[in-house]
């Protein structure tokens, strides 16, 4: 009786230091007891990017919120969280990418769930792309912002697998393989400092300028060790010094060049030869064809398009403009030809004199 009256003093004491609930200080403090992970990771809420990594089937996670927002893409402003929702919602329709109009309803739902288990433990399931790593760091300045300490977070996180040549995501684990995973490297218990980096890199991202990506791009984390590099990334969208083209713009021409030269180019190929020229591929196939349309649709177009009308798919059929081929060979700039309108988080580019473009001399963002 005493050292069960003296473990539940231990359990309270906890409580008041962490904030957690009475279930998870008992079970982080049996954890030091040799406590398997199932049972303590059970108790948890698990986020991860998407439905297709068997999560459920591992056994480990009951409960499971998927972070479905592509924030590379359209506008991510430092507003508050009902505003951004409703700017990401809106994005997502006008893109195309939520006929049915469920946007608003999944972040609400989101978000909830995230902070009705504010007094709980999270488990975060993700990959090293740019597409994971913006997402990893809004889920933790969100977790930051509702006093979540960063020991109640556990990180999983890879950027490959042993017998995976070409290492594409969770979802193409097995359950098994999954189920391994945190008691491996890619499994860490976040510090202050990690929830610390992640703020700052959440705020970097939605600064209406680039100048904090830099810093986090630099940055070095035994926790986040991908931030740095998917920041890199990131900056290299900004339109380039020598051509005006974002990284990803320059790919997809050069992967209609390739192609031309073979054979006829179509939408499909072209983007599965842009994705291989990626270290972590992290764009879907709708998006970079929303990129190839762009470059077609523009005022002087560097592709042309069979059909001429109707969105781009996979049997699209592209062809190198005359302009589009200069422009490639660095004899032109897309900017200064055609003028820009996008957003990279919080930023937005627009017109023909760009003041923010990644230098590709000095391989640095001009800010």
């Amino acid at each position: 009786m005493t050292r069960q009256a003296d473990f539940k003093r231990r359990v309270r004491a906890r409580m008041a230091r962490t904030g957690e609930s009475y279930a998870v200080a008992r079970l982080r403090l049996l954890g030091g007891q040799g406590v398997p992970a199932e049972e303590w990771m059970a108790q948890a809420l698990h986020i991860s990017n998407g439905d297709c990594t068997d999560l459920a089937g591992t056994g480990l996670a009951r409960r499971v919120v998927y972070w479905r927002d592509v924030l590379h893409e359209g506008p991510v402003p430092a507003v508050g969280p009902a505003e951004l929702r409703r700017v990401r919602a809106a994005f997502l329709a006008g893109a195309g990418a939520d006929d049915r109009g469920e946007g608003l309803r999944m972040f609400l739902e989101r978000d909830a769930a995230v902070e009705a288990n504010r007094g709980g433990e999270y488990v975060l399931w993700f990959e090293a792309d740019l597409y994971d790593q913006l997402q990893i760091v809004e889920v933790l300045a969100r977790l930051a912002g509702l006093g979540v300490p960063a020991e109640r977070v556990t990180l999983i996180c890879i950027g490959e697998h042993p017998g995976i040549a070409r290492f594409g995501g969770l979802g193409q684990l097995r359950a098994e393989q999954l189920r391994e995973l945190p008691a491996t490297r890619a499994c860490a218990r976040l510090t202050p400092a990690a929830l610390e980096l992640a703020t700052r890199a959440w705020a970097a991202f939605r600064a209406p300028t680039p100048r904090g990506l830099p810093a986090v791009a630099a940055a070095r984390s035994g926790e986040l060790r991908f931030v740095g590099e998917a920041f890199e990334r990131l900056s290299r969208e900004y339109p380039s010094t020598r051509d005006g083209l974002s990284l990803t713009e320059r790919r997809v021409l050069a992967a209609v060049a390739a192609a031309e030269s073979e054979e006829e180019a179509g939408a499909g190929e072209v983007f599965v030869r842009a994705s291989a020229r990626e270290a972590r591929p992290f764009q879907g196939d709708t998006w970079c064809f929303s990129v190839m349309e762009r470059l077609a649709r523009a005022e002087c177009p560097l592709l042309e398009l069979r059909p001429a009308e109707g969105p781009v798919g996979p049997g699209t059929v592209l062809r190198l403009t005359g302009a589009g081929a200069r422009v490639l060979a660095g004899e032109e700039d897309h900017v200064r030809l055609n003028g820009v309108d996008r957003w990279i988080g919080g930023v937005r580019l627009s017109g023909r004199d760009v003041r923010w473009r990644w230098d590709e001399g000095r391989e640095a963002l001009t800010v």
